[in-house]
């Protein structure tokens, strides 16, 4: 098959033949070629409904017509020109416009650059050194985020990589997501010493996590108490669930936000923002260094005017009650079948764990069933279902997704989950 002869050729110019490890699965990944609106083709030319959306951004699903007319015409009139343009400050009104934390930003060309410069801001601004992140929570792949996810409390982790110092995990501490304890401890010990608390608000980035019992409000409060700042990595979660930011949906404000996916429209984009009086440290008015050959690119800058224009104009109840139709069912099939599974859903993002407990942090996450998952996986693949490979990633619903889809995606889990 083409697929086959194509990834035999990717595995002789990529590590393992992919550019992201989070694209790779066994034995062969699927290769696509197009898409168009919920679904996406493969080069065998098989389609498949797509609840990947590119791990997040393509929520108006692909190749919408008003975002390709947007991108070619600034094809047409120049794609990088070394200099501020318009596009970046009618974007950057928007955004501004949209989240009330935000009221200056920095455009960076993904996710882990806008987490990487917000964590080096919150240490230039409060002069402290450490950072600390949730465990299991993911901020991208530079060397701060890198910090291994252990189970120990107050406890300084070792890298999760190979290549990054020791040194740097001495910077970083790691606590546990919706343990008000276990972070109260944490700040006991080192709180004159913490920069910045950084935590997905839900976490995305290991199956569907929603925050229990107060526990962001309870991150504004200790982080206000120890002077420290508190920083939200909404990359996932801007504009997925309303046309602003999870934060103001639960009238949680940080200190700084950082972005990415949606806000582009499926170019590479970030952006990491905050109140004047923070960012104002940012280089050349301050001496917080960050910069980007490719941030703000005309492009990018488009896509994201064009996806802010369209999503402004949308009903997101739409997609909220396509995924919680889709939990419901599912639930439904986990019960007839007396299955060891659970639902979690935040909005339109949901995922499906196999673990005989609710899943609510990175340590009952990890205990569930990967092998029942890749099964589910491959299964749901055959039948023209596309789901992220991982246990540990999230399902999304972009406002393409129709009820034709929904049956044929229902069918499709009914006969998967059975087997199983």
């Amino acid at each position: 098959m083409k697929s086959e002869e194509l990834f035999k050729e990717a595995l002789n110019l990529f590590p393992m033949g992919v550019n992201s490890p989070v694209r790779y699965y066994s034995p062969i990944p699927v290769m696509f070629k197009s898409g168009k609106g919920s679904k996406i083709i493969d080069v065998n030319d098989k389609e498949y409904i797509d609840y990947s959306l590119g791990f997040g951004p393509m929520i108006l699903g692909h190749a919408n017509e008003e975002i390709i007319k947007k991108m070619n015409d600034q094809i047409e009139n120049g794609i990088l020109f070394g200099s501020i343009t318009e596009n970046e400050v009618q974007f950057g009104k928007i955004i501004k416009n949209a989240v009330k934390s935000i009221e200056m930003m920095r455009f960076t060309n993904s996710g882990t650059e806008a987490t990487m410069h917000a964590m080096r801001l919150a240490r230039g601004y409060t002069k402290r050194n450490l950072i600390l992140k949730m465990e299991g929570g993911y901020h991208g792949a530079h060397d701060y985020s890198l910090i291994k996810s252990g189970s120990g409390t107050m406890t300084f982790e070792k890298p999760s990589s190979d290549g990054v110092p020791e040194e740097i995990s001495k910077t970083v501490v790691v606590g546990k997501y919706n343990d008000k304890e276990n972070i109260e401890n944490i700040f006991k010990k080192y709180g004159n010493n913490i920069a910045a608390v950084i935590t997905e608000p839900i976490f995305g980035n290991i199956g569907v996590i929603n925050p229990e019992n107060d526990f962001l409000p309870f991150l504004r409060e200790i982080t206000d108490r120890y002077s420290s700042l508190l920083i939200f990595d909404e990359v996932i979660t801007g504009f997925r669930f309303g046309f602003k930011a999870y934060q103001d949906i639960i009238n949680v404000k940080p200190d700084i936000t950082t972005m990415g996916k949606i806000i582009g429209g499926g170019m590479p984009i970030g952006l990491f923002g905050a109140r004047e009086e923070i960012m104002k440290n940012i280089s050349p008015s301050g001496d917080v260094y960050e910069a980007g050959t490719f941030s703000g690119n005309p492009l990018s800058m488009a896509t994201g005017i064009a996806t802010m224009n369209i999503l402004k104009g949308k009903n997101y109840d739409y997609i909220n009650n396509y995924a919680r139709r889709i939990e419901k069912s599912l639930n439904d099939i986990i019960n007839d079948y007396k299955l060891k599974a659970f639902v979690n859903r935040a909005y339109s993002m949901l995922q499906v764990f196999f673990n005989d407990k609710k899943v609510n942090n990175y340590g009952v996450a990890k205990n569930s069933d990967t092998n029942k998952f890749k099964t589910m996986f491959d299964r749901l693949l055959n039948k023209g279902i596309y789901v992220p490979p991982s246990q540990f990633e999230t399902q999304f619903i972009s406002f393409a997704h129709d009820d034709n889809d929904f049956q044929k995606t229902m069918d499709a889990y009914y006969s998967v989950l059975k087997c199983l």
